[in-house]
Protein backbone atom coordinates (compact mmCIF):
# COMPACT_ATOMS: atom_id res chain seq x y z
CA UNK A 1 0.00 0.00 0.00
CA UNK A 2 1.68 3.49 -0.74
CA UNK A 3 0.48 6.30 0.83
CA UNK A 4 -1.21 9.79 -0.53
CA UNK A 5 1.22 11.63 -2.95
CA UNK A 6 2.07 14.95 -1.31
CA UNK A 7 5.05 17.45 -0.98
CA UNK A 8 5.03 16.17 3.10
CA UNK A 9 3.93 13.17 5.20
CA UNK A 10 3.71 13.69 8.81
CA UNK A 11 4.40 10.24 10.50
CA UNK A 12 3.37 9.43 14.25
CA UNK A 13 3.72 6.06 15.81
CA UNK A 14 1.79 5.40 18.90
CA UNK A 15 0.80 2.97 21.56
CA UNK A 16 -1.55 3.10 24.10
CA UNK A 17 -1.00 6.92 24.99
CA UNK A 18 -4.53 8.07 23.12
CA UNK A 19 -5.03 11.18 25.41
CA UNK A 20 -0.96 12.22 24.52
CA UNK A 21 -1.91 11.71 20.84
CA UNK A 22 -5.22 13.13 20.68
CA UNK A 23 -3.14 16.73 22.24
CA UNK A 24 -1.15 16.44 19.72
CA UNK A 25 -3.45 16.03 16.94
CA UNK A 26 -5.34 19.11 18.79
CA UNK A 27 -2.38 21.06 18.09
CA UNK A 28 -0.82 20.11 14.31
CA UNK A 29 -4.41 19.36 12.59
CA UNK A 30 -4.69 23.01 11.51
CA UNK A 31 -1.08 22.96 10.44
CA UNK A 32 -1.61 19.71 8.40
CA UNK A 33 -4.55 20.93 6.82
CA UNK A 34 -3.65 24.02 5.75
CA UNK A 35 -0.18 22.88 4.06
CA UNK A 36 -2.29 19.96 2.56
CA UNK A 37 -0.19 17.20 4.02
CA UNK A 38 -0.73 13.70 4.35
CA UNK A 39 -0.98 12.69 7.98
CA UNK A 40 -0.34 8.88 8.99
CA UNK A 41 -0.75 7.52 12.31
CA UNK A 42 0.15 3.87 13.19
CA UNK A 43 -1.12 2.13 16.06
CA UNK A 44 0.28 -0.54 16.92
CA UNK A 45 -1.94 -2.59 19.15
CA UNK A 46 -3.38 -0.46 21.03
CA UNK A 47 -5.84 -1.44 23.64
CA UNK A 48 -7.08 2.01 25.04
CA UNK A 49 -9.28 2.99 22.38
CA UNK A 50 -6.75 4.88 20.19
CA UNK A 51 -7.74 3.53 16.78
CA UNK A 52 -11.99 4.49 17.44
CA UNK A 53 -10.73 8.20 18.46
CA UNK A 54 -8.63 8.72 15.12
CA UNK A 55 -12.08 6.94 13.51
CA UNK A 56 -14.51 9.14 15.53
CA UNK A 57 -12.88 12.74 15.41
CA UNK A 58 -10.08 12.51 12.80
CA UNK A 59 -11.50 10.87 9.61
CA UNK A 60 -9.22 12.57 7.36
CA UNK A 61 -5.94 10.92 8.92
CA UNK A 62 -4.50 7.46 7.29
CA UNK A 63 -4.53 5.21 10.25
CA UNK A 64 -2.54 2.20 10.11
CA UNK A 65 -2.96 -0.26 13.11
CA UNK A 66 -1.36 -3.57 14.18
CA UNK A 67 -3.82 -6.14 15.89
CA UNK A 68 -0.54 -7.24 17.63
CA UNK A 69 2.30 -4.59 18.60
CA UNK A 70 5.24 -5.40 16.61
CA UNK A 71 7.42 -2.50 17.96
CA UNK A 72 8.24 1.61 17.10
CA UNK A 73 10.89 0.85 14.94
CA UNK A 74 8.69 -1.60 12.31
CA UNK A 75 5.79 1.07 12.56
CA UNK A 76 8.66 3.86 11.26
CA UNK A 77 10.06 1.56 8.87
CA UNK A 78 6.77 0.94 7.26
CA UNK A 79 5.63 4.48 7.24
CA UNK A 80 9.11 6.08 5.28
CA UNK A 81 8.99 2.98 3.65
CA UNK A 82 5.07 3.39 2.07
CA UNK A 83 4.96 7.60 1.90
CA UNK A 84 5.64 8.86 -1.68
CA UNK A 85 6.58 12.36 -0.32
CA UNK A 86 9.67 14.10 -0.99
CA UNK A 87 9.95 14.73 2.95
CA UNK A 88 8.67 12.86 5.97
CA UNK A 89 8.13 14.77 9.17
CA UNK A 90 8.13 11.91 11.69
CA UNK A 91 7.18 13.41 15.58
CA UNK A 92 5.92 11.62 18.47
CA UNK A 93 2.95 11.22 19.84
CA UNK A 94 3.50 13.64 22.43
CA UNK A 95 5.35 16.21 20.91
CA UNK A 96 3.92 19.36 18.90
CA UNK A 97 5.30 22.43 16.80
CA UNK A 98 5.57 25.88 18.69
CA UNK A 99 7.04 27.07 15.39
CA UNK A 100 3.87 29.06 13.23
CA UNK A 101 5.18 28.28 9.64
CA UNK A 102 7.63 24.95 9.91
CA UNK A 103 6.55 23.98 6.44
CA UNK A 104 7.91 26.78 4.30
CA UNK A 105 10.64 26.81 6.53
CA UNK A 106 11.34 23.00 5.98
CA UNK A 107 10.75 23.23 1.99
CA UNK A 108 13.49 26.12 1.49
CA UNK A 109 15.93 24.76 4.00
CA UNK A 110 15.98 21.50 1.60
CA UNK A 111 15.81 23.24 -1.72
CA UNK A 112 18.94 25.23 -0.72
CA UNK A 113 21.06 22.92 1.08
CA UNK A 114 20.83 19.94 -1.11
CA UNK A 115 23.26 17.79 0.54
CA UNK A 116 21.20 17.69 3.64
CA UNK A 117 19.33 14.32 3.99
CA UNK A 118 17.75 15.09 7.24
CA UNK A 119 16.83 17.96 9.42
CA UNK A 120 17.01 17.78 13.29
CA UNK A 121 14.82 20.10 14.37
CA UNK A 122 15.18 22.37 18.06
CA UNK A 123 13.33 20.33 20.78
CA UNK A 124 12.11 21.83 23.85
CA UNK A 125 11.71 18.72 26.44
CA UNK A 126 8.98 19.93 29.32
CA UNK A 127 5.23 19.59 30.01
CA UNK A 128 5.17 23.49 30.96
CA UNK A 129 4.18 26.18 28.77
CA UNK A 130 7.14 27.70 26.93
CA UNK A 131 7.34 32.04 27.83
CA UNK A 132 10.72 32.50 25.58
CA UNK A 133 10.80 30.69 22.35
CA UNK A 134 13.81 32.66 20.82
CA UNK A 135 17.13 31.55 20.68
CA UNK A 136 20.54 32.29 19.04
CA UNK A 137 21.60 29.22 17.62
CA UNK A 138 21.93 28.82 13.88
CA UNK A 139 21.82 26.07 11.63
CA UNK A 140 25.10 23.60 11.70
CA UNK A 141 26.18 19.96 10.30
CA UNK A 142 25.57 17.47 13.03
CA UNK A 143 26.68 13.75 14.07
CA UNK A 144 23.06 12.38 14.71
CA UNK A 145 19.22 13.44 15.72
CA UNK A 146 16.57 12.82 17.85
CA UNK A 147 13.50 10.87 17.34
CA UNK A 148 10.89 12.61 18.30
CA UNK A 149 11.27 15.39 15.81
CA UNK A 150 12.92 15.63 12.36
CA UNK A 151 12.48 15.34 9.04
CA UNK A 152 13.50 13.27 6.36
CA UNK A 153 14.48 14.11 2.50
CA UNK A 154 13.17 10.93 1.53
CA UNK A 155 15.17 10.60 -1.38
CA UNK A 156 18.16 10.16 1.46
CA UNK A 157 16.51 7.76 3.07
CA UNK A 158 15.84 5.77 0.26
CA UNK A 159 19.50 5.76 -0.05
CA UNK A 160 20.10 3.46 3.61
CA UNK A 161 19.11 0.40 5.49
CA UNK A 162 15.99 0.43 7.38
CA UNK A 163 15.52 1.29 11.28
CA UNK A 164 17.38 -1.69 12.64
CA UNK A 165 14.43 -4.02 14.55
CA UNK A 166 16.70 -5.84 16.67
CA UNK A 167 17.77 -2.63 18.40
CA UNK A 168 13.99 -2.72 19.67
CA UNK A 169 14.50 1.17 21.32
CA UNK A 170 17.34 3.68 21.48
CA UNK A 171 19.84 3.70 19.13
CA UNK A 172 18.20 3.23 16.07
CA UNK A 173 18.70 7.40 15.02
CA UNK A 174 22.86 6.77 15.33
CA UNK A 175 22.51 3.95 13.52
CA UNK A 176 20.73 5.79 10.67
CA UNK A 177 22.86 8.78 10.69
CA UNK A 178 25.77 6.61 10.55
CA UNK A 179 24.92 5.25 7.48
CA UNK A 180 23.73 8.68 5.76
CA UNK A 181 27.54 10.03 6.13
CA UNK A 182 28.95 6.83 4.51
CA UNK A 183 26.54 7.51 1.92
CA UNK A 184 27.41 11.39 1.89
CA UNK A 185 24.61 13.08 3.69
CA UNK A 186 24.48 15.68 5.81
CA UNK A 187 22.40 15.56 8.96
CA UNK A 188 21.59 19.92 9.46
CA UNK A 189 20.26 20.71 12.84
CA UNK A 190 17.52 23.83 12.11
CA UNK A 191 16.98 25.43 15.44
CA UNK A 192 14.58 28.17 13.16
CA UNK A 193 11.66 25.03 13.91
CA UNK A 194 10.64 24.35 17.75
CA UNK A 195 8.89 21.30 18.92
CA UNK A 196 7.92 20.85 22.27
CA UNK A 197 8.21 17.12 23.66
CA UNK A 198 5.73 17.03 26.33
CA UNK A 199 8.21 14.89 28.60
CA UNK A 200 8.73 15.51 32.57
CA UNK A 201 12.80 14.67 32.22
CA UNK A 202 13.06 14.68 35.88
CA UNK A 203 11.34 11.59 36.19
CA UNK A 204 13.88 9.78 33.76
CA UNK A 205 16.28 9.31 36.95
CA UNK A 206 17.84 6.75 38.82
CA UNK A 207 15.04 6.02 41.07
CA UNK A 208 12.33 5.82 38.11
CA UNK A 209 11.30 2.38 37.66
CA UNK A 210 12.36 1.62 34.07
CA UNK A 211 15.81 3.21 34.56
CA UNK A 212 17.69 -0.11 34.07
CA UNK A 213 15.48 -0.70 30.99
CA UNK A 214 16.41 2.27 29.37
CA UNK A 215 20.02 1.98 30.38
CA UNK A 216 20.93 -1.33 28.83
CA UNK A 217 19.40 -0.22 25.90
CA UNK A 218 21.13 3.18 25.31
CA UNK A 219 24.14 1.41 26.48
CA UNK A 220 23.79 -1.45 23.88
CA UNK A 221 22.89 0.45 21.20
CA UNK A 222 26.21 2.56 21.63
CA UNK A 223 28.03 -0.28 21.63
CA UNK A 224 26.30 -2.30 18.78
CA UNK A 225 27.04 1.18 16.54
CA UNK A 226 30.73 0.94 17.57
CA UNK A 227 30.93 -2.71 16.14
CA UNK A 228 28.64 -2.36 13.02
CA UNK A 229 31.00 1.30 11.98
CA UNK A 230 34.29 2.54 13.68
CA UNK A 231 37.47 0.83 12.85
CA UNK A 232 38.61 -1.81 14.56
CA UNK A 233 41.02 0.08 16.45
CA UNK A 234 38.98 2.54 17.72
CA UNK A 235 36.62 -0.41 18.71
CA UNK A 236 38.71 -1.17 21.55
CA UNK A 237 39.33 1.93 22.08
CA UNK A 238 35.66 3.06 23.18
CA UNK A 239 34.30 -0.58 24.46
CA UNK A 240 37.33 0.18 26.88
CA UNK A 241 36.56 3.69 27.57
CA UNK A 242 32.80 3.09 27.61
CA UNK A 243 33.10 0.29 30.20
CA UNK A 244 35.58 2.17 32.37
CA UNK A 245 33.59 4.89 32.80
CA UNK A 246 30.76 2.72 34.03
CA UNK A 247 32.55 1.69 36.68
CA UNK A 248 34.24 5.26 37.20
CA UNK A 249 31.32 7.38 37.22
CA UNK A 250 29.00 5.05 38.30
CA UNK A 251 29.54 1.97 40.65
CA UNK A 252 32.70 3.59 42.18
CA UNK A 253 29.99 6.44 43.35
CA UNK A 254 27.65 4.07 44.67
CA UNK A 255 25.18 3.87 41.50
CA UNK A 256 25.27 0.29 42.41
CA UNK A 257 21.72 -0.20 39.91
CA UNK A 258 24.29 0.42 36.80
CA UNK A 259 25.03 -2.97 37.53
CA UNK A 260 23.00 -5.22 36.20
CA UNK A 261 21.84 -3.14 32.89
CA UNK A 262 25.12 -2.91 32.31
CA UNK A 263 26.24 -6.89 32.16
CA UNK A 264 22.81 -7.47 30.56
CA UNK A 265 23.56 -4.59 27.60
CA UNK A 266 26.96 -6.86 27.44
CA UNK A 267 25.38 -10.07 27.01
CA UNK A 268 23.22 -8.32 24.84
CA UNK A 269 26.04 -7.44 22.41
CA UNK A 270 27.49 -11.27 22.63
CA UNK A 271 23.76 -12.69 21.51
CA UNK A 272 23.04 -10.40 18.51
CA UNK A 273 27.20 -10.33 17.46
CA UNK A 274 25.81 -12.32 13.96
CA UNK A 275 23.58 -9.33 13.28
CA UNK A 276 26.72 -6.96 13.64
CA UNK A 277 28.37 -8.98 11.70
CA UNK A 278 25.98 -9.10 9.03
CA UNK A 279 25.02 -5.52 9.27
CA UNK A 280 28.80 -3.94 9.32
CA UNK A 281 29.81 -0.91 7.05
CA UNK A 282 33.13 0.51 8.60
CA UNK A 283 34.17 3.63 8.07
CA UNK A 284 37.63 3.82 6.69
CA UNK A 285 40.06 6.02 9.07
CA UNK A 286 39.91 9.00 7.07
CA UNK A 287 36.38 8.92 6.95
CA UNK A 288 36.00 8.66 10.85
CA UNK A 289 38.47 11.62 11.39
CA UNK A 290 36.21 13.63 9.01
CA UNK A 291 32.72 12.02 11.67
CA UNK A 292 34.21 12.81 14.48
CA UNK A 293 35.22 16.55 13.82
CA UNK A 294 31.26 17.03 13.83
CA UNK A 295 29.61 18.46 16.13
CA UNK A 296 27.25 16.58 18.88
CA UNK A 297 23.72 15.52 18.17
CA UNK A 298 21.34 18.61 19.43
CA UNK A 299 19.49 16.68 21.33
CA UNK A 300 17.95 18.89 24.49
CA UNK A 301 17.17 22.68 24.14
CA UNK A 302 16.89 25.22 26.97
CA UNK A 303 15.62 28.62 26.92
CA UNK A 304 17.56 31.26 27.08
CA UNK A 305 17.57 33.71 30.28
Amino acid sequence: MSLPKTKISLLIATKNRREDLFLTLQKIMPLVEKNDIACVVFDDGSTDGTSQMLQNYYPSILLLRNEMSKGYIFCRNKMLNETTADYAISLDDDAHFLTENPIEIIENYFSENLKCGLLALRIYWNKNKLENEATKETSQIVKSFVGCGHVWRMNAWNEIANYPEWFEFYGEENFAALQLFINKWEIHYLPNILVQHRVDLKTRTIANKDFGFRYRRALRADWYNFFMFYPKLEIVKKMSYSIAMQFKNKIFKGDFKVIKPVFLALMDVIINFPKIVKNKKRFTSEEYQNYMKLNDAKIYWNPEK
